[in-house]
């Protein structure tokens, strides 16, 4: 399957015109990012594109941590609100309109990619995991973090498969990820690569009315619940990294 680029950029495009789309509380952005980059291995003034940037607050997280940064979307709503709510004079972060899957940028040019929740967008992940593999250098990480299937609470609310599926707040493209498969697929492209997971993620906003009155309850047993280390891989979120082999093209 292909991903509907129209209906993402038309999903996008409005919700940037509503709110910035950041729904998690800022101690928990900076968990998800530090998380991403002890796995990683990554150390600023490491050069990065952060994919699927949104309304830019990963791009600016990376920026305050002293990465050169650049945050792509293929949402020119979501771009413009990133510039307007980061400007590069303060926060040092570009920001640009862009498709993951043809990226306007030279082979062998950054040190590291942050895929910021995107690939659960991609219904085949392949054309953008070859980009990644293109624009890194021999050496260079990509991170990424994704919903995890394997999660119940992911799994009952946000998998099309679930007879508790929501389509409220989320694109026809989404589905959470297995984290086997997805690692595989960076494997096919090259990549030498490691999987975790992350729970106690703190939402502060659903788009479903019905979940919003629950989700003290779910932000509280997942913080609970899943820090139990055998329950490890059905934590919320997959976090997938890799490197490029050294002298790899």
């Amino acid at each position: 399957m292909k991903q509907d680029k129209a209906k993402e950029i038309e999903f996008f495009d409005r919700h940037a015109k509503a709110d910035e789309y950041n729904v998690f509380s800022p101690q928990s952005n900076e968990l998800l990012i530090s998380s991403c980059l002890r796995l990683a291995g990554l150390q600023p003034p490491a050069k990065v594109a952060d994919l699927g940037c949104g309304s830019g607050i990963f791009s600016s997280i990376l920026a305050e941590k002293s990465f050169d940064v650049t945050g792509i979307d293929i949402s020119p709503g979501m771009i413009e609100m990133a510039k307007s709510k980061y400007p590069k004079e303060k926060y040092k972060a570009n920001f640009a309109v862009g498709d993951v899957e043809a990226l306007d940028m030279a082979d062998a040019s950054l040190d590291g990619v942050l895929l910021s929740g995107l690939l659960h967008h991609l219904p085949d992940p392949s054309a953008c995991i070859r980009e990644v593999h293109r624009v890194l250098k021999p050496g260079g990480v990509f991170m990424a973090f994704d919903p995890n299937r394997l999660n119940p609470f992911m799994y009952l609310y946000r998998d099309r498969s679930s007879p508790f599926y929501s389509s409220k707040g989320v694109t026809e493209n989404e589905r959470p990820v297995l984290a086997k498969p997805l690692a595989q697929a960076f494997r096919a492209a090259g990549f030498q690569v490691k999987t975790d997971y992350l729970s106690n993620l703190q939402y502060r906003y659903v788009a479903s009315p019905v979940m919003r009155v629950l989700l003290p309850a779910y932000n509280l047993v997942d913080s609970l619940v899943f820090s139990l280390p055998f329950l490890r891989p059905m934590r919320a979120f997959v976090l997938t990294t890799g490197q490029k082999p050294s002298g790899t093209p």
